[in-house]
């Protein structure tokens, strides 16, 4: 198994998604992973590489969303990418459409932060700076009481994640805010009006 280098992952990446957005979440999913394996002691470049391939087929399958993790799996498979992180892409879409669980750190980490990176960013956005650098967790808790806000981030993944990572979710949040902070102006965030 060859090692895979950053430069080669947003490559590859970008081979498959067009899209502004889904390259910026990418970018948001690869900062909190890189966060979180810091955190617990972990592989930093493996948690990353994981965090920015986990969606290489979003644009691919989004017609046919029972196809997405599963392609994505298998290019990275022959791209040669080591299957940690091809069974983490799989695992992250446990119980939407893959049945991989979630097992290791990496893992249920890449399952709980996928859909929170995008609500914390919703978030920010509609802060009049657009900006991470003064929000706070409990500002983010009060929009995840409000239901007609950010419908598309799947709150019920996010609990499932957590409940496995066997920590709050205040705990999750201020570590994604963390760490998305410095990236904020890659992601699109930060910007005035």
């Amino acid at each position: 198994m060859k090692k895979v280098d950053r430069e080669e992952a947003m490559t590859l990446l970008r081979e498959h998604n067009r899209q502004i957005g889904h390259i910026r979440h990418a970018l948001a999913v690869e900062a909190a992973m890189r966060f979180f394996a810091r955190a617990n002691g972990e592989d930093e470049e493996e948690w990353g590489l994981a965090g920015l391939v986990h969606d290489i087929d979003w644009e691919t399958t989004i017609d046919d969303p029972s196809r997405h993790t599963h392609l994505g799996a298998s290019w990275l498979r022959d791209a040669g990418y080591p299957d940690n992180i091809v069974r983490a892409v799989l695992a992250h879409g446990w119980g939407i459409c893959s049945d991989v669980e979630p097992l290791s750190l990496m893992e249920k980490h890449l399952y709980a932060i996928d859909e929170l990176t995008g609500f914390v960013t919703a978030v920010a956005l509609v802060r009049p700076g657009k900006s991470l650098q003064d929000l706070t967790v409990k500002s983010v808790r009060k929009k995840w009481k409000d239901k007609a806000f950010a419908r598309g981030v799947n709150r019920e993944v996010i609990e499932k994640g957590t409940a496995m990572l066997e920590k709050p979710l205040e705990e999750l949040v201020e570590g994604v805010i963390e760490a998305l902070r410095p990236i904020e102006k890659d992601i699109g965030l930060g910007e005035e009006d």
